[in-house]
């Protein structure tokens, strides 16, 4: 069936060019927007709201402005951007942190490994607050060192020199 044809008859709200289109785009989009968030489930549930979005909005969508692809594109990536930036995102990836060791400390404890928990609370042990934050943001929530420095409002400088810091505080832990 022919690209422009189909996209006429989207725009009219056929459902069975809707289906077509999702088909033929869905993969993709999903896939462009899992590498903004970074997590699977979430990149499919906005990308489903993007379809929405565009099905809601078609009528805005002209060819001689770009090709359709290049519209879905810039709306979902529009969308999971706006994601990233939110409130709840944010916080739930300070939650996840706590929960990753949550998760380390409650499985020493089933696993009976006091010598594992006993590793780990030698490692944190007279780490300063900002070190662990540090640490969380860039090592378990995936941070650049440039998101990091734009999430704790200092300059990425002081990010990289505090890393540092904490990496050495670390290895000096371990020797204990």
């Amino acid at each position: 069936m022919d690209l422009d044809k189909l996209v006429l008859d989207f725009q009219k709200k056929d459902v069975s060019a809707f289906e077509k289109l999702y088909a033929m785009y869905a993969e993709n989009i999903c896939g462009v927007i899992n590498t903004i968030v970074r997590d699977e489930g979430l990149a499919q549930e906005i990308c489903q709201d993007v379809f929405v979005k565009i099905w809601n909005r078609s009528d805005s969508y002209t060819n001689s402005k770009g090709r359709f692809f290049t519209w879905i594109l810039n709306i979902a990536r529009n969308a999971a951007i706006d994601q990233v930036r939110s409130k709840s995102y944010k916080q739930e990836k300070k939650n996840l942190s706590a929960d990753y060791f949550v998760g380390i400390l409650n499985k020493a404890d089933e696993t009976d490994h006091d010598i594992d928990k006993e590793s780990l609370k030698k490692l944190v042990k007279n780490l300063k607050a900002k070190c662990i934050e540090l640490i969380e943001m860039l090592y378990f929530n995936g941070l650049t060192q440039k998101e990091a420095a734009e999430e704790l409002n200092i300059p990425i400088g002081t990010v990289k020199t505090r890393n540092r810091s904490c990496i050495s505080q670390l290895r000096d832990n371990m020797k204990l």
